[in-house]
């Protein structure tokens, strides 16, 4: 099946990519993909961002005591089992005497890591209901998470705009519900002090048209109808004076970074 062309397919990937449940030979054919496909690329980056924003919404919860306590006598149960083979190597072999008394020490030795490991299995099980009511807890967050999930902003267009070694730069979405174009850096490029970086359209027909001059922020966003970015295939970024250049004359420094802009059908 070409993923290309199954943008249902794709965004489920994405998903399990960015959530990290996409594994082995799976995520790693993905990930080729979005090494050579902008699409692919743009469909897992756009999940990402919204995986980071979600971890700003979720409440820390403090792991319970019992958890800790389960994890120390872990570490105990392991170095005492240590211990006693080495005790069991370095025992006396000297007679019949000596191997009754070694063998007698063997036994209370492996005896005590017999009532350690019971201990354990205890703990692990207290430790298991007391982590009962923080998974309660957890499915209440999730549905939650769910639920704002669904009303976050509806991404009709998305661009990954690149520089001339194909690396990802910008990361550009158009939410039609809050008409807004939202850019996110990806790279590690950042302009001088003294120029901007500058938004433009690049129609089919007709010159290039500026969208917004860009902050220094990491995340920005930038008023727009519409009507400014249907129909508009590729989309970029040069490198301008400070505040940016009139729209009309198009841009006057070097183009940095460019990238189609792609319509999601889902």
């Amino acid at each position: 099946m070409n993923l290309l062309n199954n943008p249902e397919l794709l965004d489920h990937l994405a998903t399990h990519y960015a959530l990290g449940t996409l594994r082995g030979g799976a995520r790693r054919r993905f990930e080729a993909l979005a090494r050579e496909h902008a699409t692919v690329r743009a469909a897992a980056l756009l999940w990402q961002s919204r995986m980071v924003s979600m971890n700003e919404l979720v409440t820390p919860v403090a792991p319970d005591p019992a958890v800790w306590t389960r994890i120390d006598n872990l570490l105990q149960g392991e170095r005492q089992t240590q211990a006693f083979k080495g005790a069991r190597q370095q025992r006396p072999e000297v007679g019949n005497g000596g191997f009754v008394q070694g063998w007698l020490n063997s036994l209370l030795l492996w005896r005590g890591a017999a009532v350690t490991g019971v201990l354990t299995t205890v703990l692990a099980v207290v430790s298991g209901v007391g982590l009962e009511a923080q998974l309660g807890q957890s499915t209440t967050q999730v549905a939650q998470l769910q639920a704002q999930l669904l009303a976050m902003p509806q991404i009709e267009y998305v661009a990954v705009l690149v520089d001339a070694k194909s690396g990802a730069s910008m990361l550009v979405t158009f939410d039609t519900q809050r008409s807004s174009l939202n850019l996110q850096r990806v790279g590690g490029y950042r302009e001088p002090n003294d120029r901007s970086l500058q938004l433009w359209a690049l129609p089919p027909n007709g010159g290039p048209r500026s969208l917004g001059v860009l902050g220094s922020d990491k995340l920005l966003s930038l008023s727009a109808a519409s009507g400014d970015v249907r129909e508009v295939p590729t989309l970029a970024i040069s490198l301008e004076p400070k505040g940016g250049v009139p729209s009309a004359g198009g841009p006057t420094g070097p183009v940095l970074f460019t990238g189609a802009f792609i319509r999601k059908m889902m």
